[in-house]
C-alpha cells in the first residue's frame, strides 16, 4: 500500500513545532520542506521563476543541477517537497515511488528518492 503525503499549498505554516514534530512525524519532514519552499518563493523570486520553468536549481537539499552531466542523478524527497513549495504547488509525494524530473536548463534527469544510499554516493555529487 502506497504512502502518499499531501498538503495543500494554501494551508498555513505550522507554528512552534519541535524538531521531532517537524522531521520525525508521519510526513518525515516533507511538510516542513514545503513550508520552507513557500517562504523561498517570496524571498527569492528569481529562484521561483527558474523552478516554474521546470529547472531544478540548487537549494538546501540534494537534487538541484547546476551543469549538464551525462548520468542520471538522485535527489532527496526533501528537495522535491521544497521545489513543489517554491513552484506554488501542493505537496504531493508518494513515499513508495521514486519520481523522475528532467531539468529544463541542463537536460539532466533526477530521480527523487527517500533511500539515502542512492543520493549519498560520491559519483552523484556536483
Amino acid at each position: 500500500m502506497s504512502k502518499n503525503i499531501y498538503r495543500s499549498f494554501n494551508e498555513p505554516d505550522r507554528q512552534s513545532l519541535r524538531y521531532e514534530e517537524r522531521f520525525l512525524a508521519e510526513d518525515q519532514g516533507l511538510i516542513t520542506c514545503l513550508e520552507v519552499g513557500r517562504r523561498m518563493r517570496l524571498e527569492h523570486p528569481e529562484l521561483a521563476k527558474k523552478a516554474m520553468r521546470g529547472e531544478l536549481p540548487p537549494m538546501g537539499w540534494k537534487g538541484g543541477v547546476e551543469k549538464p552531466k551525462p548520468a542520471t542523478r538522485f535527489g532527496t524527497l526533501f528537495y522535491l517537497a521544497q521545489w513543489q513549495g517554491i513552484r506554488g504547488e501542493d505537496l504531493n509525494i508518494d513515499l513508495d515511488e521514486e519520481p523522475e524530473l528532467t531539468c529544463t536548463a541542463t537536460g539532466v534527469k533526477v530521480i527523487f528518492t527517500g533511500d539515502r544510499r542512492k543520493y549519498c554516493t560520491t559519483e552523484n555529487s556536483d
